[in-house]
């Protein structure tokens, strides 16, 4: 009984399907682990934006955690979209509550539209509260730089900025570099907790269809972690597949559109000792 990898997400929906708890579960699937989900928001969303959202009463956040814990084995969890500071510490009081695994930390923060995803007050617990027990963090250069009241501006600074969030807690952490200004390739800065580090590149695509890239990395370094892969090979691994996603590209909607799920591993990810 319970023997086959069962993951979970604690995140907000995507009713068009292409971010959030939605996106999660697709690449869990892809990488064959059983998914599961505890649901902290409820959005109107598509590829052209974030028209509403909705809270989740904290108790039935409780609840649904509560569920997961007394029937089936988490190996390893991640959390994506909280909502507001009261829902953050929820979440926190829960994965201190129950043995969920790792924890992969993606501090979002703002849809690929502009749509604030995080109250601008919850960014302090996530900070003090959430970062502390994340296994890995996987935040954008926009959120490691909300996080760690800095200003990243070149690689010197990702490297800066990666060990002012070890400071803060987190064992890992993997800066994305998809919002840098080098117009032919995308590069992440990754440390790991015994103080190791490495970059890495894939080429850029001329796409718009990248809608939730953040929940797919993350998601996906959550069914390594709870496959037994490293977290320097959980990583690497996620990064194939996002690049795969975008490269392979799929028409939906008319804005922003959803990566393609169904992808293979990118062979074009280069990794290089930082």
């Amino acid at each position: 009984m319970n023997e086959f990898p069962q993951v979970l997400t604690i995140a907000g929906t995507d009713s068009g399907g292409g971010a959030g708890v939605m996106a999660d579960l697709k690449t869990m699937q892809m990488r064959h682990v059983f998914g599961t989900a505890v649901v902290v928001a409820v959005t109107a969303q598509n590829t052209l934006g974030v028209q509403d959202f909705m809270a989740m009463p904290p108790k039935l956040v409780d609840e649904q955690c509560a569920s997961l814990a007394t029937d089936l084995k988490i190996r390893a969890c991640k959390t994506g979209m909280l909502a507001d500071a009261e829902h953050v510490h929820c979440v926190v009081e829960n994965l201190k509550r129950y043995d969920f695994g790792p924890l992969t930390v993606d501090p979002v923060m703002i849809a690929k539209g502009g749509a604030a995803l995080l109250a601008e007050d919850a960014i302090a617990t996530v900070r003090d509260e959430l970062v502390p027990l994340a296994t890995v963090v996987t935040p954008n250069l926009p959120e490691a730089e909300k996080l760690t009241a800095t200003t990243i501006t070149d690689q010197a600074g990702m490297v800066r900025t990666g060990h002012a969030l070890q400071r803060l807690g987190a064992k890992n952490v993997m800066i994305k570099g998809g919002h840098g200004d080098d117009p032919a390739m995308a590069n992440d800065f990754v440390l790991l907790a015994d103080g190791s580090a490495f970059w890495l590149a894939a080429p850029r695509t001329d796409t718009v269809r990248t809608h939730g890239t953040g929940d797919t990395l993350s998601a996906c370094i959550t069914a390594e972690l709870a496959t037994g892969h490293s977290v320097a090979d959980a990583i690497k691994t996620a990064k194939a597949y996002v690049t795969g996603t975008i490269q392979e590209t799929i028409q939906v909607g008319h804005g922003h559109g959803p990566l393609n799920h169904w992808a293979a591993l990118s062979e074009a990810v280069t990794v290089h000792d930082a």
